[in-house]
């Protein structure tokens, strides 16, 4: 016997008592309410987040808005505490940790001990080196990554001939000549007391970086100019000088004043522009004199046939004088005038002199040897020498 189907009419109930309708509205309510639940719980996780980024906001743009302390860097601000953090007490923590571009195998000089130095302290020294009198002030300055530098120079002729009909003959081929200027290393030992380093209104950096371009800028002036090669720059004039009239490539060729130690008496002035006409044309018009105070002092009271000084000052600030229409660099290294000196240069350096140097300084902070003293070895690579020996003649205090 089948069990009867229960079929729901209009207005009937389920077996539970309950109408389809109520069941319905009950079960979207609480749906409704759920939804409602996840939705006021989304709001409140968005307001956070919002009133914590606004709250970043007004941190940093009241940080920014902030007076400036310091006119430094921002970026340097780091290179700076490690750096100063090395110096006064050896704490090198700071620079271990800092980033710095190298090239391979530079990981070696932190086990030597040695750092580079931080960027504003490296741009105090250049600009110091810049400002001295020295010959790089009108040489040519080439930044190396090697132990030498190597200058190309083809000073010979290429021969010629006019064609005819005939065969044309053979010629003369130039020959190439290389010169060599290797680095050396310019060191510097300055030191102060550790009593003076721990001073915090003392500034460090400012007096290392003067005490080393002082040494630097006095030990490189001289050099390019006196210096006999070993272990040094070669300056110009420690190459064999010959007569100008008698000139080979590999001496500097010079013209005589005609009187030993001194000008001639009556024309003093035709000393100097035999000088200036001994040099040639090509090289003229970028040349410039070299000479020391005392020999300036005697060159500024010449005159010409007409009364007129050969001598001028700079019409602005911070232009040389200029002799002849020529610029005139004091370098004080050169000799004075004296028997058989040649205290008077007078050339296109930029073309003649070259000065090969590695951009990097080197710090290395010694607080044993010295005691109470640190002692601060600084060292630099640079060398010097002719590499034009056409480009530059002297003027000799000499018979001939």
């Amino acid at each position: 016997m089948t069990k009867p189907e229960t079929k729901s009419r209009a207005g009937g109930r389920t077996p539970d008592g309950t109408a389809p309708a109520f069941d319905l509205a009950h079960e979207m309510a609480g749906f409704m309410n759920d939804f409602g639940q996840f939705q006021a719980d989304v709001k409140s996780r968005l307001q956070t987040q919002e009133d914590r980024m606004t709250h970043l906001d007004r941190k940093n743009f009241a940080r920014t808005a902030r007076p400036a302390l310091s006119t430094a860097v921002e970026a340097e601000v780091p290179h700076q505490k490690a750096f100063q953090a090395y110096l006064r007490s050896g704490d090198d923590d700071g620079l271990r940790g800092l980033e710095v571009e190298a090239k391979g195998m530079t990981t070696a000089v932190a086990a030597d001990g040695g750092y580079l130095v931080d960027p504003q302290t490296s741009d105090t020294v250049a600009t110091v080196l810049k400002s001295a009198a020295s010959l790089r002030a009108i040489a040519n300055v080439v930044n190396v990554e090697a132990t030498s530098y190597d200058v190309l120079v083809d000073h010979t002729e290429l021969g010629f001939g006019w064609a005819t009909e005939a065969a044309s003959a053979e010629t003369d081929t130039p020959q190439f000549d290389r010169i060599s200027i290797p680095l050396h290393e310019l060191s510097a030992l300055p030191k102060a007391s550790q009593r003076l380093l721990d001073d915090a209104a003392f500034d460090v950096e400012g007096w290392l970086a003067g005490r080393i371009a002082d040494k630097f800028a006095a030990a490189e002036a001289s050099a390019f100019i006196n210096g006999d090669g070993v272990d040094k720059p070669k300056g110009f004039l420690a190459h064999g000088t010959v007569d100008d009239a008698l000139w080979a490539w590999g001496s500097i060729g010079y013209t005589a004043t005609g009187v030993d130690g001194d000008f001639a008496s009556g024309t003093p002035a035709e000393s100097i522009v035999d000088l200036v006409y001994s040099l040639g044309a090509r090289y003229r018009a970028n040349a410039a004199f070299v000479m020391n105070s005392k020999t300036a002092g005697a060159v500024r009271k010449m005159k010409d046939a007409d009364g007129r000084f050969l001598w001028s000052d700079g019409l602005a600030a911070g232009e040389p004088a200029r002799l002849m229409g020529y610029p005139v660099l004091i370098g004080e290294d050169m000799p004075d005038i004296a028997s058989g000196a040649t205290a008077i240069a007078f050339g296109d350096f930029s073309k003649g002199y070259t000065v090969a140097e590695r951009p990097d300084l080197r710090i290395l902070r010694d607080p044993f040897s010295a005691k109470p003293h640190v002692l601060f070895y600084a060292t630099k690579r640079v060398g010097g020498d002719v590499s034009d020996f056409a480009a530059i003649k002297l003027l000799k205090f000499a018979m001939s």
